[in-house]
């Protein structure tokens, strides 16, 4: 699988200190893209998104299932966080593993994965935001939730609390497909339209730095950060649902999350062996022993049948009365046929 990835991060027009922070770690045939957007008081908010995007990047496995490692992987940044500071810091969280034609992606938060194909765009993750459950609760619209004065207020986070629940996602890759990452410092000004025209007709570079300006031109309020990956080509092979890579020999390319950019192009393939089509439970076929013993079982009732009807019709005589009753044996019992599966 060939992609193309690409980041930038700002602190915004109206924010002195930037407390977004990402991560893209390479492990060979795998990326793993990270995005964490901090919270807290001084210095909290950084902190915590730096050790969250460390440890996510640090503590995730690849030698195990892709939804379970990056599961474990914010359940431990979760933990390391708590830690640190004790409920009093905390930072959203989201993820993408992309890796033999499939993406896997993982979110606590309101930091959100999209995927735009052909110019259309559909929001991975679900936000853990306060808004969020008014839109779905029906008593607020998204454009009221855009512009809502409690719109930065969330349900979830990674480190207010020593447990966490993480949402996992899975979606089939195509060629040509952008997976993208950001803080609702970009995604809270510009519209879906927007972003889904800019990642779709620009390259990861060009399309990052764009999605940034463009959430400085509509105001800047928050710290913004977006990271993109575009799938040039896929492995050319069926996925296996229960994939598991072997762990890379390269060594990562971590990035973090001061001001700046990271790009580049990796090349990947994992050899995956196509599922085992299955018959359904009321079309299951014979097995060969089970055709035999049908096949044996019709040739005895044949050859019964045959000798039947070539026995010739015989008159019986009456038995003369015997002298004495002699009790009625019980009948044998006659052989029984082998059963046909």
């Amino acid at each position: 699988m060939r992609v193309r990835y690409s980041a930038r991060t700002h602190p915004g027009k109206r924010r002195e200190v930037n407390q977004d922070a990402y991560g893209v770690r390479q492990f060979g045939e795998a990326v793993l893209l990270v995005v964490c957007d901090g919270m807290g008081g001084h210095a909290a908010g950084e902190v915590a998104s730096a050790l969250a995007v460390e440890t996510i990047t640090d503590a995730f496995d690849l030698a195990a299932p892709p939804a379970e490692a990056l599961q474990a992987a914010f359940i431990a940044a979760n933990a390391r966080v708590y830690a640190e500071g004790r409920g009093a810091m905390g930072t959203t969280g989201v993820a993408a593993l992309l890796v033999a034609n499939q993406l896997f992606v993982a979110n606590v938060g309101d930091s959100r994965a999209y995927l735009v194909r052909e110019e259309q765009i559909t929001q991975i993750t679900h936000d853990h935001s306060f808004v969020s459950d008014q839109i779905a609760a029906g008593l607020m619209t998204p454009e009221e939730a855009r512009s809502s004065v409690v719109r930065n207020i969330i349900t979830r986070a990674l480190g207010h609390a020593a447990e966490v629940e993480v949402d996992v996602f899975v979606q089939p890759l195509q060629a040509g497909d952008t997976v993208l990452l950001s803080t609702d410092g970009m995604h809270g000004l510009v519209s879906d339209e927007e972003i889904a025209a800019i990642a779709s007709l620009q390259p990861p570079d060009q399309a990052a730095q764009q999605l940034v300006d463009r959430a400085n031109e509509l105001g800047g309020i928050d710290n913004i950060t977006v990271v993109i990956a575009q799938i040039d080509e896929l492995d050319g092979r069926s996925t296996a649902a229960g994939l598991r890579a072997e762990p890379a020999t390269l060594p990562p390319g971590a990035v973090d999350g001061p001001p700046g950019a990271a790009s580049a192009t990796i090349a990947a393939e994992q050899p995956i062996a196509a599922p085992a089509s299955r018959a359904a439970p009321h079309e299951r076929p014979l097995s060969r022993l089970g055709l035999a013993l049908a096949a044996l079982t019709l040739l005895v009732l044949l050859g019964v049948g045959g000798a039947l009807l070539a026995l010739p019709v015989a008159t019986v005589a009456p038995l003369p009365p015997s002298p004495a009753a002699s009790p009625t044996p019980s009948p044998t019992p006659s052989p029984s046929l082998p059963a046909i599966p």
